[in-house]
């Protein structure tokens, strides 16, 4: 892909990812660029025996689920080359950065959300290690209108097309 313009997101399942991967379909589609969804999966003691497979298609499955859940499915006007990644998000986030012209997108933690002694970690390391601009999605209407669609069952907000051309 060398020479082609890519948007980077990280998605890990949470609503601070949903809202980064709508930006960052945005930022793509206002670039010409190529989406490069990113799911990073690392066995944890909690996962006991699951075979690896397994968790890396648990990784695949939480792409194919955030776009279902933001577009109702892959936007039909993107190129889109999903990765799933074995190892740590930040060093997984960064080497999928391709030069300067890419474009890193992540989303923040509600305030209150952080995870205990590691708030920010993901998105320190990749503004400290990146070759390309990163951009941080923090909370907004957009993620307030996503989390209530998802607590309640009503439809997701992006999901009529809006991003249909």
């Amino acid at each position: 892909m060398t020479g082609t313009t890519r948007v980077i997101v990280g998605l890990d399942g949470s609503l601070g990812s949903l809202a980064a991967l709508y930006r960052a379909v945005t930022e793509a589609g206002s670039r010409g660029a190529v989406l490069v969804p990113v799911a990073v999966w690392a066995p944890t003691g909690a996962d006991g025996l699951r075979p690896y497979s397994e968790l890396e298609h648990a990784a695949r499955r939480r792409i194919d689920t955030a776009f279902e859940q933001t577009f109702g499915g892959y936007p039909a006007h993107l190129v889109v080359h999903p990765r799933v990644v074995r190892g740590e998000p930040g060093p997984a986030l960064v080497s999928a950065v391709g030069g300067q012209g890419d474009l890193l997108v992540l989303g923040t933690a509600r305030p209150g959300r952080l995870l205990p002694g590691r708030p920010g970690s993901t998105a320190r390391h990749c503004r400290a290690h990146a070759a390309c601009r990163v951009l941080t999605v923090s909370p907004s209407d957009l993620l307030r209108s996503l989390e209530y669609a998802a607590r309640s069952g009503a439809p997701l907000p992006l999901a009529a097309g809006a991003h249909a051309r």
